[in-house]
């Protein structure tokens, strides 16, 4: 398929001077003393990080990351004055599906490199051709290679318009659109911004509010869902109040200190992931660290962190009515009951709840997710 005139083919080509100087910040790092507890409840442990970091700077390969993100085509295109970032792969079933994969934080578009193979190419990963999906993978505005906001106003809502920009311009004329974290948002935003192109949504964090009305009548679930939310209200919150309120402050130490950014997001995949307390149960450290790095070597510490102040404190939770999937992950960090989804989202067409995975579906589940997904398109194509 040719690429439209304002579509620009993207190569990443990271100077050798910036790994360099990862290495020696990593080398120079000033430490922090031990805590004074056995477990994450102050953090993520000194031990630990020191580990990664020393692995971080001997053995992983950046180099190795570049050539396996190099094996898909990447470009970029200004949308609304700001330069976005996508993969885009075309399925060799030419009837396929398109369908837009939008992270979150602290995610990228590298949680998804192995459904893409699957997606795309299904009869070659043991799958049905009418299962193929033609897939646009963008990174967040102030997140990996696309541009920074040089002003505020970059929203959940303007980055859903600037989806459905992106789907027009490529030249789709209905399609589907799949998200978890701000990605479940953005996708929700796409569908109120596409309107009748978007066939449906599949979501993986459906974002709901408890129905009050169901309080004096909860399952079990339910109930679960109200104490482990609580739980994190009161002691997993710390990240987004501030990055909610002074992501600019926090962008000093993140942009200064490459260990203070390993720390900042292998907590969260420590916390998020369905690991059993480590998060190297679920995910390899180089997965981690293709992550971590992507954050570093673009310099976007405070740039991402500014959406929780965007769209943070006053959610857009009205009316859905999109055809509408949901795949609830146990150790997701909001988990909605059916009866509370279909409040908001009044075509709720598939929903499943998995036994195991968490945050980062198509990262720690890759099979998993790259099933649920077919499984709610097949309902809409």
């Amino acid at each position: 398929m040719t690429q439209p005139e304002n579509v620009t083919p993207f190569q990443i080509e990271v100077p050798d001077a910036d790994l360099v100087d990862l290495r020696e910040r990593l080398a120079r790092t000033r430490w922090p003393d031990t805590e004074t507890v056995d477990d994450w409840s102050q953090g993520i442990p000194l031990a630990y990080v020191r580990d990664l970091a020393r692995y971080w700077a001997e053995d992983y390969d950046w180099r190795k990351a570049e050539a396996r993100f190099a094996a898909y085509p990447h470009f970029t295109t200004a949308i609304d004055g700001l330069d976005i970032h996508f993969l885009h792969i075309r399925s060799p079933h030419e009837d396929a599906m398109p369908l837009i994969l939008t992270h979150g934080w602290p995610g990228s578009f590298v949680e998804f490199l192995d459904v893409i193979g699957p997606l795309t190419d299904p009869t070659a990963h043991g799958g049905d051709a009418s299962d193929a999906f033609h897939l646009v993978v963008p990174s967040l505005p102030g997140y990996g290679f696309s541009g920074k906001p040089e002003r505020a106003g970059w929203n959940v809502e303007r980055i859903g318009a600037a989806w459905a920009t992106l789907m027009d311009r490529l030249g789709y004329e209905r399609y589907g659109a799949q998200g978890g974290d701000w990605g479940s948002m953005v996708t929700v935003a796409t569908a109120k911004a596409g309107g009748d192109k978007v066939a449906g949504i599949h979501l993986n964090m459906p974002v709901v509010s408890p129905d009050p009305a169901t309080f004096s009548d909860l399952t079990d679930t339910e109930r679960k869902t109200l104490a482990d939310l609580a739980s994190h209200r009161d002691h997993g919150t710390g990240y987004s109040k501030i990055q909610s309120t002074r992501p600019q402050t926090l962008g000093y130490g993140l942009a200064d200190s490459p260990t203070g950014q390993l720390a900042w997001i292998v907590e969260k995949f420590q916390a998020w992931t369905d690991c059993d307390g480590h998060p190297e149960n679920t995910l390899t450290r180089d997965q981690m660290l293709d992550n971590v790095t992507l954050y570093w070597l673009t310099g976007t510490g405070a740039s991402s962190a500014r959406l929780y102040w965007e769209s943070f404190n006053g959610p857009h939770l009205d009316e859905v009515t999109t055809p509408t999937g949901c795949s609830i992950f146990p150790h997701e960090i909001i988990r909605a009951s059916r009866r509370w989804a279909e409040k908001r989202f009044t075509d709720l067409r598939y929903w499943n709840e998995l036994p195991a995975g968490g945050h980062f579906a198509a990262f720690e589940q890759p099979q998993t997710f790259v099933e649920e997904v077919r499984r709610f398109f097949r309902l809409v194509r």
